[in-house]
């Protein structure tokens, strides 16, 4: 059983996030925590220009809400959000908040990512702990 499990959220693939919680559930330990992860990308320089607010400070409260509303009030179950590069990030913040398992969901490849999507596969390989690929 694991103590810490980190469930990264892609804004993009929220279908799957029930089935990773399923999951996360029956391979958590007594007293165990899950966290849910969304990690937003670095807006480019150039698109900064043209935009007036600040994305950590809009964006990152609406996805936390979201998150939360996720977790559904568990209180096994914590909400964060970071910014970076998903495949590192999700990794780097396992490493630094003693996660020992990280269940990440995977969609169905195309030749370029082939085994795994490539944020899965990013994960799989940066990763210190186990990493569990549920498939959507």
């Amino acid at each position: 059983m694991y103590r810490n499990i980190l469930i990264p959220v892609a804004l993009d693939h929220e279908n799957i996030v029930e089935r990773k919680l399923e999951n996360a559930r029956h391979l958590l330990a007594d007293g165990g925590r899950i966290t849910l992860l969304t990690v937003l990308e670095n807006v480019p320089g150039f698109v900064s220009e043209f935009v007036d607010l600040k994305i950590d400070n809009h964006l990152t409260q609406k996805i936390t809400d979201r998150l939360r509303s996720v977790a559904a009030g568990d209180s096994a179950i914590e909400c964060k959000v970071v910014t970076g590069k998903p495949g590192v990030q999700i990794a780097q913040y396992a490493d630094d908040n003693d996660i020992d398992l990280i269940l990440v969901g995977s969609h169905h490849p195309t030749a370029t990512d082939y085994f795994l999507g490539s944020t899965a596969s990013r994960v799989v390989r940066r990763a210190g702990c186990s990493v569990f690929v549920v498939r959507d």
